[in-house]
């Protein structure tokens, strides 16, 4: 009896793709959403508080010096990543913290999303951040960091400034300053700069000498 020419090439190819199959095993490489790995938080807390404290002083055991408020964040909600070898804690609902300096005025900070990265003590704020200090003068990006190691500010993004001081409003793109504002650099400026027009016609009322 002759076997079906057919029914070998059957056997033959499925014998090659089983053997194609298990060779192949798992080393498949992900890519893009596949390569993600699912991170969960190991703690999350509402209705967050955190006070940062410094003490004016060296405290020893029995000293009954006390220490100074620096910055009080609150937030509705923090997700806890510290357990992670680049630990961090976010604020996904937003975040609002107040800043003292050494005379204890008041400057603050909002936004909409914020991470605090646990190992270098960076701050990254994101949508509608608000920074506002104690005079009145007002910074508005959609994204800002604070580096609180070398009490550095700064930002990459398009930004607003104004100055009620002076009265201007200035529009432009990345900005660095000191936490104490002692200076303050814009990458690049644009738009226009406000002046009140009392300075304007002060200037005009200026006597010129002959």
């Amino acid at each position: 009896m002759v076997k079906p020419i057919y029914n070998t090439f059957n056997s033959i190819a499925t014998i090659f793709v089983a053997m194609l199959f298990f060779s192949c095993g798992d080393n498949y490489k992900r890519v893009g959403d596949e390569a993600k790995k699912n991170v969960f938080p190991v703690g999350i807390a509402e209705n967050f508080v955190l006070t940062y404290t410094e003490a004016n002083q060296v405290i020893i055991a029995d000293s009954t010096e006390s220490s100074r408020v620096i910055s009080v964040l609150t937030s509705p909600m923090q997700e806890d990543f510290t357990n992670l070898e680049f630990p961090y804690r976010t604020f996904p609902n937003g975040l609002h913290m107040d800043f003292f300096d050494d005379s204890d005025q008041k400057s603050i900070v909002k936004a909409d999303y914020g991470i605090i990265y646990s190992a270098t003590n960076l701050i990254d704020l994101r949508g509608n951040v608000v920074l506002e200090s104690h005079d009145g003068k007002k910074l508005e990006t959609s994204q800002l960091y604070l580096d609180q190691v070398n009490e550095w500010i700064f930002t990459h993004e398009t930004f607003t400034y104004t100055n009620p001081e002076d009265g201007t409003i200035m529009d432009g793109e990345g900005m660095d300053f000191s936490k104490d504002r002692n200076f303050l650099y814009a990458h690049k400026t644009y738009g226009l700069m406000l002046i009140p027009e009392e300075k304007e016609q002060a200037q005009e009322k200026e006597p010129v000498d002959d």
